[in-house]
C-alpha cells in the first residue's frame, strides 16, 4: 500500500509519476489538436519527434534519480501521447482524484492502473461527469488549493478551457478545511501566446514563499493581484509574453531549494540560483512544443 501525500508544490519529492514518450504516434493533424502551439508547430512542420522528445524525458528522470525519487512511469500505450501525466489525476493530502479530461484522453489513466491498485480504495476519487478538471489548473498549497478555471459562456467552444467551475466547487466540498481559490485564466484556441492553457502556464509557487507569474495569463486583473499581495512583490518573478509562450512558470520543484528547469531560461535560472536554489538544467524544448513542460508531465504522489 502506498500513503499518499501532497500538501503544496514545494517540499522534498519522495515519489512521482513521470509521463513516457516510448510511442506517441505520427504528428497529429491541424483537426486533432488540442491546443494553439501544438497546432502553430503542426502547421509549420515543426512538431517534435517522438525520438527528441523521449531524450529529454530520459534527462527529467536522471535528475529525479539523482535526488533518490521513486519514479514510476505509465504503461505505454501505441501510438498514443503519455507525456503529461499531470493532466490525468492529482493528489491532494492522502486522496488521488482522477481529472475529467478531453475524452480522446481517456485511455492515460488506465496506463497507471497498476499504481492505482496499491492506493487505498477509499482515497481514490472519481467525479461526476459534469466535473471538468485537469491536474496543471490544480495546486495545493499549504492552507489553500489554488484551482485555475474558465467560465466564459463559450466554454464548451473552447477546447483550451479545461476546468470549470463545478469542479472548483466538487474540490471545495472533498476538502471543506481548505480555502479553495480560483482564478480565470485567459483562454485561445489560436493565439499560444494569449492562452493560459492551464494555471500552471501562468503561475507557480516556488520555495517557502516565492512564486513565478505572468499577470496576462489571468483575465480578472484583481484576481492576478491577490497572487501579487499573497507571495509580495519582492518574491515575485514576473515572466513576458515570450517568456510564457516558452513555459517558463511550468518548472518543477523536487525540493524547497530545488529546481527543474529548462535550460534555456537563462533569466528565471539566474533569479532562482540567487534566492539560494539549486536549479537543475535539462533541455525540455521539443516537449514544448506541445504547451507543456516540467510541471506538465509529472505527477507528485509524496512529498515530505
Amino acid at each position: 500500500m502506498l500513503t499518499l501525500n501532497i500538501t503544496n508544490e514545494t517540499a522534498r519529492l519522495r515519489a512521482v509519476v513521470l509521463g513516457i514518450a516510448r510511442s506517441n504516434g505520427p504528428a497529429p493533424s491541424v483537426e486533432e489538436a488540442y491546443d494553439p502551439k501544438s497546432r502553430a508547430h503542426i502547421l509549420a512542420g515543426t512538431y517534435p519527434k517522438n525520438e527528441d522528445m523521449a531524450k529529454e524525458m530520459d534527462a527529467v528522470n536522471a535528475v529525479l534519480q539523482k535526488y533518490n525519487v521513486r519514479v514510476y512511469r505509465p504503461e505505454p500505450i501505441e501510438n498514443y501521447n503519455q507525456i503529461f501525466a499531470r493532466d490525468i489525476a492529482f493528489v491532494i493530502e492522502d486522496t488521488f482524484i482522477k481529472s475529467n479530461i478531453l475524452p480522446d484522453r481517456a485511455k492515460e489513466i488506465e496506463a497507471i492502473q497498476y499504481l492505482i491498485d496499491q492506493f487505498d480504495p477509499e482515497k481514490v476519487i472519481s467525479l461526476p461527469e459534469e466535473v471538468h478538471v485537469e491536474g496543471g489548473d490544480v495546486m495545493p498549497w499549504n492552507d489553500y488549493i489554488f484551482i485555475g478555471v474558465y467560465t466564459g459562456a463559450d466554454y464548451a467552444d473552447t477546447i483550451t478551457a479545461r476546468t470549470n467551475i463545478h469542479a472548483v466547487k466538487a474540490i471545495q466540498a472533498l476538502f471543506p478545511h481548505k480555502k479553495v481559490k480560483s482564478f480565470e485564466l485567459r483562454k485561445s484556441n489560436t493565439n499560444a501566446k494569449e492562452n493560459a492553457l492551464h494555471l500552471d502556464c501562468c503561475f507557480q509557487p516556488i520555495g517557502k514563499n516565492m512564486a513565478i507569474l505572468h499577470k496576462n495569463g489571468f483575465l480578472i486583473e484583481e484576481e492576478y493581484q491577490w497572487l501579487v499581495d499573497y507571495f509580495g512583490p519582492k518574491h515575485i518573478f514576473e515572466i513576458t509574453k515570450d517568456e510564457m509562450y516558452h513555459m517558463n512558470s511550468n518548472v518543477f520543484s523536487i525540493a524547497e531549494d530545488v529546481v527543474i528547469s529548462e535550460q534555456n531560461f537563462t533569466r528565471l535560472n539566474t533569479w532562482l540560483r540567487s534566492r539560494g536554489i539549486t536549479v537543475e538544467e535539462v533541455p525540455y524544448s521539443e516537449i514544448a512544443k506541445q504547451e507543456g513542460l516540467l510541471r506538465c508531465s509529472t505527477l507528485p504522489l509524496i512529498r515530505d
